[in-house]
């Protein structure tokens, strides 16, 4: 690439919902926008996160002026630590992304990474590029777009956002200083697609008060549970408001409930009175009418506080008729199923349980289309790429964007591991960098596909392992020990198995055989009996135990 050519690469969050990650490059120095994760589909048994591949940010690590972050949101930040043990550079955010941040890296045991806060109207000059935090309404306090100044023009990054003119916390996306920005000219504008295909305008968070408030005026005679997102503090505050307004004592289930409710009030995020706040283990104290718990699981998550709830499999809290149920959040596509059965769990159990589909008890943290048309009307872009979204979000924001006055010419819609190239002349294509995902259970996987592969393979077809004591001789061998699960092998053909291997392996000179090819003789003999009689192919594990 030349030194002299502004280039975005795109290593998440396009084409995609999570992972987001985005690169700008000049004059041989680097900035990284955001480091986050994604959660795996039902395509991906076994796997804890999914990260982006950073291959080419390793690569380049001596170029890595900083890392940049929108917010605190795990989509955003969850694969740093990941990072940060690979390149070298200072990391910058709002007061509480930095802590969501701190207590991330204490987790890897992970110390001395600069982390260097920011306010809205900061201007810092991070290897050669002016970055200016601008303050925006999401799910999340402290969340930032960024005006990037470049010697070839301003990239504004809205990162995720929403116009919210009543705020919990009082504090209104800066729409001066965005018009601001606007009147001096905008080369690039990449926009958060989440709900580009909605109309209209997102509800104010405060609406949700609202609902919540008539949900406890309504129930007070019983146990309030209230499942919502950890890190939307927003949320959690107006749950705790309505809990010491109706005399109410808290309880925070779930482990990122806790630690995030303690991270934040202890940044004055988040105020409550210490003397209202019981522990989880002495709730047995409070009657169920004078108790609201706030926890996690609006996901469905299989270990989550309100899933294990709706199992009776969790100790300290027995769901039956005594209890209202609230789940404050809308389901993250493909997680519907989970979700309803959490939903038919806790009404079998005897609970009342009001969501989004009965009442007011969430509202997106993302821009509508008329929000996103306002962004265009203020920044006024010469040219547009959408970011955050799947392709059918990126399709339509991009529509939106032409009808705001942008040539279509003047839209790019990317994928991962595209190198764009930026200038006044236009948005070219340049050779694409290594980018995709790294999937991560306890670990990272090497080879990300062949354990999928074998993964899905073991789920569908099943397992044989086929154990065989002694290295092969002139003397023939012990029968094999088969061993199945997930497949039914009958007994007949358990008996056709064993023949064939001693058939097979009744060879009079052996020579030298090793273990390596007896193990693939071992597999294949295997393999080819179940296929013949039972059209099946599981997974063969051969086992040769060599006598000493």
């Amino acid at each position: 690439m030349s030194k002299k050519a502004l280039n975005i690469i795109f290593l998440g969050g396009v084409g995609e919902i999570g992972k987001n990650m985005t690169a700008l490059e000049y004059n041989n120095n680097i900035i990284v926008i955001d480091s986050g994760l994604a959660f795996p589909d039902t395509e991906m048994p076994g796997v804890d996160y999914v990260i982006p591949d950073f291959t080419y940010l390793t690569n380049n690590k001596d170029k890595i002026k900083g890392i940049v972050l929108t917010h605190g949101h795990e989509d955003h930040i969850g694969a740093l630590p990941y990072l940060l043990k690979t390149i070298n550079a200072p990391v910058y955010g709002s007061n509480l992304t930095l802590a969501l941040v701190e207590h991330r890296l204490n987790e890897h045991k992970m110390t001395g990474i600069p982390l260097n806060e920011t306010k809205d109207g900061d201007v810092i000059n991070i290897g050669g590029f002016n970055v200016e935090f601008v303050q925006v309404n999401h799910s999340i306090a402290g969340a930032f777009a960024l005006s990037v100044g470049t010697p070839k023009g301003v990239i504004f990054f809205t990162g995720d956002f929403k116009i919210d003119l009543s705020p919990i916390d009082g504090r209104r996306i800066a729409l001066a200083r965005i018009a601001e920005i606007g009147k001096k000219g905008v080369l690039l504008l990449l926009q958060d697609s989440t709900n580009a295909e909605r109309e209209g305008y997102s509800m104010s968070e405060m609406s949700v008060g609202k609902s919540l408030d008539n949900i406890f005026a309504q129930n007070l005679s019983k146990r309030i549970i209230v499942a919502t997102f950890a890190s939307n503090i927003h949320r959690v505050q107006q749950i705790i408001n309505c809990a010491l307004k109706y005399g109410r004592r808290i309880a925070f289930s779930g482990r990122s409930m806790e630690n995030i409710a303690k991270i934040a009030q202890k940044i004055k995020e988040l105020t409550f009175p210490a003397d209202k706040i019981i522990d989880i283990s002495k709730i047995g104290s409070v009657p169920y009418d004078k108790l609201c718990i706030i926890s996690t699981g609006t996901q469905g998550e299989p270990d989550s506080a309100l899933t294990r709830m709706s199992q009776n499999d969790f100790k300290k809290i027995v769901i039956d008729e005594k209890d209202t149920v609230v789940i404050s959040a809308s389901p993250i596509p493909g997680n519907e199923k989970p979700i309803y059965t959490v939903i038919n769990n806790l009404y079998k159990r005897g609970a009342d349980v009001v969501y989004k589909d009965l009442a007011d008890v969430h509202v997106s943290g993302h821009a509508c289309q008329e929000e996103l048309k306002m962004m265009f009307a203020l920044l006024k872009p010469k040219y547009f790429i959408p970011v955050h979204g799947e392709y059918r979000h990126l399709k339509r924001h991009v529509e939106i964007a032409e009808r705001m006055g942008v040539f279509p010419a003047n839209t790019l819609i990317p994928e991962l591991g595209d190198c764009i190239e930026v200038s006044r002349a236009g948005l070219k294509r340049r050779t694409p960098v290594t980018a995709g995902a790294i999937l991560l259970d306890g670990s990272i996987f090497e080879n990300a596909e062949e354990f999928m592969r074998d993964r899905k393979h073991l789920a569908e077809y099943g397992f044989v392992i086929a154990i065989m004591t002694g290295l092969p001789s002139a003397e023939g061998i012990s029968p094999p020990i088969i061993i199945t699960r997930g497949v039914n092998v009958p007994e007949a053909v358990m008996d056709e198995i064993k023949d064939a291997v001693a058939q097979r392996f009744n060879i009079s000179d052996w020579g030298d055989i090793t273990s390596a090819d007896a193990r693939a003789m071992l597999r294949k003999t295997v393999a080819k009996v179940i296929f013949q009689k039972l059209k099946q192919r599981p997974m063969v594990i051969p086992i040769v135990v060599e006598n000493r």
